[in-house]
């Protein structure tokens, strides 16, 4: 059930010159709507601007009095400009928890393989199965690079990757993934966030070893619920027959079995 809430703002982080990290406390949020990692919150970006904003969710935690929700996002436009311009005691209208996330087994290991702005939601994963997860994050190059302490905290392996090569290893994140897998790395599923040339190669690689991959779509979105159709995508039931789908109600998070990648 997703609830509305005013969230106060409580921590501001600046990760890179694009992306910013926050902590927002959100009353019972957590405890009344949170299912899954790799969810989203929907934003208010000032009383001028009729859109809500999207931005996934990195963590979050169940307190008293208070829950907890950290994202973080990118300077896009000028709803993220100004959530940038926020200061650390104001408050924001945030509606969530929406979409649906990640499907992570108790026991299960997991390959996270993240490309920029869609690194942080994986830390959730991470976190939801601490030292039971290696992960892939890749950069366009180093000074792009985010959240990459917190992912080696509870991630016996991390592997870096840049597109310039100035940090880690110099390539797209699909290489790594093959090249864990190829070495007999066995885990119970693969789960991607990323834009879609990414999560179409990751899947291809997935499906090539045999293992189950959900990826989590990146689109815009307007209204946040459904009802706008402004995110939908293609993908296929389970017959292999063509349908569309919203992100932000049937996903973000989808089987990649289920993608139309054409």
């Amino acid at each position: 059930m997703k609830v509305e809430r005013k969230g106060k703002y409580v921590c501001k982080t600046v990760l890179n010159h694009d992306a910013g990290y926050m902590v927002l406390e959100v009353g019972d949020m957590v405890r009344t709507s949170w299912k899954r990692p790799g969810q989203f919150v929907h934003v208010k970006c000032g009383d001028g601007r009729l859109l809500r904003r999207p931005i996934s969710v990195c963590s979050c935690m169940e307190d008293e009095p208070e829950d907890t929700v950290a994202i973080v996002f990118e300077r896009r436009g000028t709803g993220t400009d100004w959530l940038a311009q926020r200061e650390c005691g104001e408050y924001l209208d945030v509606l969530g928890f929406l979409g649906n996330g990640f499907t992570m087994g108790p026991e299960g290991r997991y390959l996270l393989v993240g490309g920029g702005i869609g690194v942080p939601p994986l830390l959730g994963c991470a976190k939801a199965a601490p030292n039971r997860c290696t992960a892939v994050l890749g950069f366009r190059s180093a000074d792009r690079a985010m959240l990459l302490d917190d992912f080696r905290a509870v991630c016996p392996e991390v592997v870096v990757m840049s597109d310039d090569g100035t940090l880690g290893e110099h390539g797209f994140v699909d290489a790594g993934v093959r090249r864990l897998l190829e070495a007999g790395e066995r885990f119970d599923g693969v789960l991607a966030c990323g834009p879609k040339p990414m999560l179409r190669s990751v899947a291809k690689a997935a499906a090539e070893f045999g293992v189950p991959c959900q990826v989590s779509m990146e689109e815009r979105m307007a209204c946040g619920v459904g009802a706008c159709l402004g995110c939908a995508c293609k993908t296929k039931d389970k017959n292999g027959d063509p349908q569309i789908s919203r992100v932000c109600l049937n996903g973000p998070v989808f089987d990649a079995k289920e993608v139309d990648w054409t």
